[in-house]
């Protein structure tokens, strides 16, 4: 049997780049081996190379997105995207993988590019019905008047890269005074920035993958961080957060929001794997909070803790991936 030449992708451009060489390793551990020849290619602004035994690498040839080992010419059958952030998270990426076709792991461009964009992504899931936090958006390194924000948003609020993940330059902030340096912090991650209202309640992500013939929803994860909120360190600190799954809800409320993850995959026009995270009010509404269209996948992120909790292999998870865009 001919093996597929898979690509695990990772690397990007952006602060989350330590992140996704883990996830690359992560992915690189949950592939069968015996199925297909597993290469890790990073991607850093106009560095591409695929990394080699012994501590080599080789140049990708971005015509066709091939390799020279030796006297033979390598090229792809697949590539899993897990850059955290741009070219791989925002369509750019799937946009080439699309023009040279080669099958790819994610969402498609469109997808991509409105997922990435928390303001627009939220506010068109917002169109359809679903709750979000009220939310403001920066553009080109303006800084509104904080009482202004203060008045329409109230206190606290939360201040982000509109387009960036992992918590990188989020602020909680709780004063009209602390307004203006959380978002010039956000701008130093890039060119948008979103304030958004504070929900308080339970936090809770949910992930979700459909393949030709089946659909699944995993358990749901609760999230309850030691630090002010789910920041950069509490993410990939494990003292700093304690991760639950199944998540301590209802029920009900899993149905519920098991069944929204579903539909938010389906209005967005996902494919592969994704997480979208909610805060489930003490009244018990369900807030959507963002969607994650690469979510992590080291060993101990949610979507590996969700494919144990739901009694699955992810060696089977990841095959069933691969060959659903193969075939």
């Amino acid at each position: 049997m001919n093996k597929k030449e898979i690509a695990i992708i990772a690397g990007g451009d952006s602060s989350e780049y330590i992140i996704s060489l883990k996830s690359a390793q992560g992915i690189l551990s949950f592939i069968d081996k015996e199925k297909y020849n597993l290469y890790v290619v990073i991607i850093r602004k106009g560095d591409w190379h695929v990394e080699l035994e012994n501590n080599r690498t080789a140049p990708i040839d971005k015509n066709d997105f091939s390799f020279v080992s030796g006297e033979k010419k390598i090229r792809f059958d697949f590539a899993y995207i897990t850059i955290h952030g741009t070219p791989g998270e925002n369509g750019r990426l799937q946009g080439y993988f699309d023009m040279i076709n080669l099958p790819y792991s994610c969402c498609g461009v469109l997808a991509a590019s409105l997922t990435f964009n928390k303001f627009i992504c939220n506010n068109y899931l917002k169109s359809m019905g679903i709750r979000v936090a009220d939310s403001i958006r920066l553009m080109n390194k303006q800084l509104p008047v904080a009482s202004e924000v203060v008045k329409r948003l109230g206190l606290p609020v939360f201040v982000k890269p509109n387009d960036g993940g992992s918590s990188c330059g989020t602020t909680k902030v709780k004063s009209q005074e602390e307004l203006i340096p959380a978002i010039q912090k956000a701008f130093d991650e890039g060119d948008e920035v979103i304030v958004e209202s504070f929900m308080s309640g339970i936090e809770v992500t949910c992930g979700c993958y459909k393949i030709k013939g089946k659909e699944v929803v995993f358990p749901l994860t609760e999230v309850v961080s030691k630090n002010e909120f789910f920041d950069f360190e509490a993410k990939y600190n494990a003292d700093k957060v304690e991760e639950i799954t199944p998540a301590r809800i209802s029920g009900d409320l899993t149905n519920q929001i098991q069944a929204l993850t579903s539909r938010v995959y389906d209005l967005i026009g996902a494919k592969g794997i994704i997480r979208v995270d909610y805060i489930i009010s003490f009244e018990h509404e369900i807030k959507m909070l963002e969607v994650n269209t690469t979510p992590g996948m080291t060993s101990t992120s949610f979507i590996p803790q969700q494919v144990r909790a739901a009694g699955l292999d992810i060696k089977e998870v990841m095959t069933g991936i691969i060959e659903n865009e193969l075939n």
